[in-house]
């Protein structure tokens, strides 16, 4: 929880279900930066902040090497951990954020008869396979593909993060032949904090020297999915397309790599910034921006994939610059008319993308209206996933309201 993807995809959604009347008990697994000093006041910090919308925290330490062994140990303590609060809570729902939390959840459900969601998330195996971390063939992959076949055939209620993988696994073992209950759920954004603001617009683009500049920010992790040397290659094309450009790179990753990659491609430092923000300051730096990009691996695994970023973006007012084959953002584009869809990574498709790129950023008003309504109809944490999480779990517990 002390993790970004923690305070962006889980605490949100908690807390307004919290007070839809939900009562949760919530247990993460914490990296070793928790159990530092600092890290220990950060936690007892977020324990009275979640106490005081009913949410009852509790953390083990998360293992991450051997991985194998570490993977089993964390399961083993876990079921022994959430067994004690499913006895004495009473608790009659366990939803199970992704793959090695629903391997502590069916253990919860054959013990003590407690409803089971499986939140998937992404492919777990089928990710490792794509990143070529696993083989097919290897214990890892057979594991997780054992463990997700016994997930999906006992899980009373299923979340997927796109519709364009659901028609996929409802074929596969364990739901072929199955009702159940499901719903997708996008990763969204808050949309009280991420909104354009103007007076933040004009503060950074001050700060950063932007003033007359078209710029095309990246806001996020970089290297594995993500692929960033194509970003570099996107951004040197529109350099050279567009000399009054200006390249954005946000993110906490190695900010060395990125000037590595601008230099390589003859980029002047003049033309970039390479900054890192806090949460609650990337809004304003996408309010300064013109332009959102994001180009990530195209392979099986991420058709069920949905980047946070996108629904940042559009909150903010951002027409959108991504690639083909990445969950539902090929409608997004094609549908909602919210950006442009770049089909291969080449500089003919980047300069037709910086063309067309050029008719959203020339009418800025209308193109940041119709961002933020699609934001607010497809991505609201509250309006969106909140809903949709509660409407699950009437289904899943047969109530109502």
């Amino acid at each position: 929880m002390l993790d970004p993807l923690g305070q962006s995809q889980v605490i949100p959604y908690l807390k307004e279900l919290s007070r839809q009347g939900v009562q949760f008990t919530l247990l993460s697994f914490e990296r070793d930066q928790a159990y530092t000093p600092a890290g220990l006041a950060q936690c007892e910090e977020l324990r009275r902040e979640l106490a005081v919308t009913g949410i009852d925290w509790h953390w083990l330490r998360y293992h991450k090497w051997p991985s194998l062994p570490a993977t089993f140990y964390d399961v083993l303590a876990g079921i022994r951990y959430a067994g004690r609060l499913v006895s004495s809570k009473q608790i009659e729902l366990v939803h199970a954020r992704s793959y090695i939390p629903v391997a502590i959840a069916l253990r919860l459900k054959r013990r003590f008869g407690a409803k089971v969601i499986f939140d998937v998330r992404g492919l777990m195996a089928d990710e490792y396979f794509d990143a070529g971390h696993w083989r097919k063939e290897s214990l890892p992959y057979r594991i997780t593909k054992a463990m997700e076949r016994r997930a999906l055939a006992a899980a009373d209620g299923v979340v997927t993060l796109t519709e364009r993988i659901w028609p996929i696994i409802n074929t596969w073992d364990g739901l072929r032949d199955r009702s159940v209950a499901r719903e997708v759920v996008p990763c969204c954004a808050d949309l009280e904090l991420f909104k354009f603001n103007q007076s933040d617009r004009e503060r950074r683009r001050r700060e950063l020297a932007l003033d007359g500049r078209l710029v095309v920010v990246y806001s996020g992790s970089i290297g594995g999915w993500y692929l960033t040397e194509e970003m570099a290659d996107f951004f040197s094309v529109l350099l050279k397309e567009k000399p009054e450009a200006h390249a954005l790179w946000l993110t906490t990753g190695d900010h060395d790599q990125l000037r590595t990659l601008m230099r390589a491609r003859g980029i002047e430092e003049r033309d970039y910034t390479v900054a890192a923000a806090a949460t609650a300051d990337v809004p304003s730096y996408l309010s300064a921006s013109d332009a959102g990009l994001a180009f990530i691996k195209p392979c099986f695994s991420k058709l069920a994939s949905s980047p946070t970023k996108y629904a940042e973006y559009l909150a903010c007012g951002l027409p959108l610059i991504i690639n083909q084959g990445i969950g539902d953002s090929d409608t997004l584009i094609t549908r909602e008319k919210t950006g442009v869809l770049v089909r291969d990574f080449s500089q003919t498709e980047y300069r037709s993308a910086i063309a067309a790129i050029e008719d959203f950023v020339g009418q800025p008003e209308p193109v940041r209206r119709r961002g933020r309504e699609v934001a607010e109809r497809l991505f609201d944490v509250r309006r969106v996933g909140v809903e949709r999480y509660a409407h699950l779990y009437e289904s899943v517990l047969g109530t109502s309201n």
